[in-house]
């Protein structure tokens, strides 16, 4: 069975991701210039009935750091898409595990009506099961709905070791009553093991194949393997040369194309910020509408260089 505990990390340079205009060597730091609104997500809130060990919102049974949304609110923003004319393709709802949210699905549901794809990334245990009948209410729109469910690896012992004892069974029945009933699924892996990624994805596809899933575990957005974040683990600030070095196009950052709503608690209003990493930060937060909220975005956070840049990675379904 892989051991989470095989990468020793040094911990952050506390000179590191001060000042937002240059880091901590004096250089300029990157931004990330808006290229268009493509993807929306929602933060339907930071409670999840599971804690796993690296959850880099940190939710949990208690984490009620994010309020739940409510439908209206969802309704107000994706007038405001409609009202700006902006090209967003998809509707995104994340947390927390979503469907601890007794709206979410009329916010599904106003979504799909509106023509968009609609990402939910969910664990697909027992909270989501709950709306079985709501969900089979959505299956005209099955092609344009999917569920991409959390199983950090193939095997239960491995992925019990992140998200704890008795959590694999409940998500993979989950996983069974979404592919059982025509749903589009993706699965989100993580890249901590100490196994290649064409390892992990034979792995998957394994598994897939024995529990008769219909997800292609060599399509990078159907398995996808997300790098590991750790927000005290050191990690190289991305400089304006950075893009050239890397040769990374700052237009594929998730920052350059979508935008993330969240409730913080106890504030009347809800906010705008980058993406869907952080939402905590109130360094980030940039404004209370969409349209106030396109402004190029200067990466000062680790999560900006272990997930987006050296990790090439993006919540997004695209």
């Amino acid at each position: 069975m892989p051991d989470t505990n095989f990468i020793a990390r040094p911990p952050l340079d506390p000179a590191k991701f001060r000042d937002p205009d240059v880091t901590a060597k004096g250089e300029p730091r990157a931004e990330v210039t808006m290229a268009g609104l493509r993807t929306l997500w929602f933060n339907t809130g930071s409670l999840c009935n599971i804690a796993c060990s690296n959850c880099y919102i940190e939710s949990s049974p208690s984490n009620d750091r994010l309020a739940y949304l409510a439908a209206a609110e969802v309704r107000e923003y994706l007038d405001e898409v409609a009202s700006e004319g902006w090209p967003v393709e998809e509707i995104g709802f994340t947390g927390g595990e979503p469907f601890l949210n007794r709206e979410l699905p009329e916010m599904l549901a106003d979504a799909l009506a509106r023509g968009y794809r609609v990402l939910v990334l969910t664990n697909a245990m027992k909270p989501m099961l709950r709306y079985r009948d709501r969900l089979l209410a959505l299956k005209p729109h099955a092609a344009a709905l999917t569920f991409r469910v959390s199983l950090d690896h193939y095997e239960r012992e491995a992925h019990e070791q992140v998200r704890g004892a008795g959590t694999w069974a409940p998500a993979m029945a989950g996983l069974r009553w979404l592919a059982a009933n025509g749903f589009s699924l993706a699965v989100a892996g993580r890249l901590l093991w100490p196994e290649r990624e064409d390892e992990l994805r034979a792995g998957f596809a394994a598994l897939f194949e024995a529990e008769g899933l219909p997800i292609d575990a060599s399509d990078p957005g159907r398995l996808v393997l997300f790098p590991e974040m750790d927000v005290h683990a050191d990690v190289p600030e991305i400089t304006t040369r950075c893009w050239q070095i890397l040769g990374v196009d700052p237009a594929t950052m998730m920052c350059a194309s979508s935008r993330m709503i969240i409730r913080r608690k106890g504030e009347a209003a809800t906010a705008v910020v980058p993406c869907t990493l952080l939402p905590y930060d109130p360094a980030f937060e940039l404004g209370q509408r969409l349209t106030d909220a396109l402004r190029p975005v200067k990466l000062n956070h680790p999560f900006c260089a272990q997930f987006c840049v050296l990790g090439g990675a993006s919540c997004s379904a695209s």
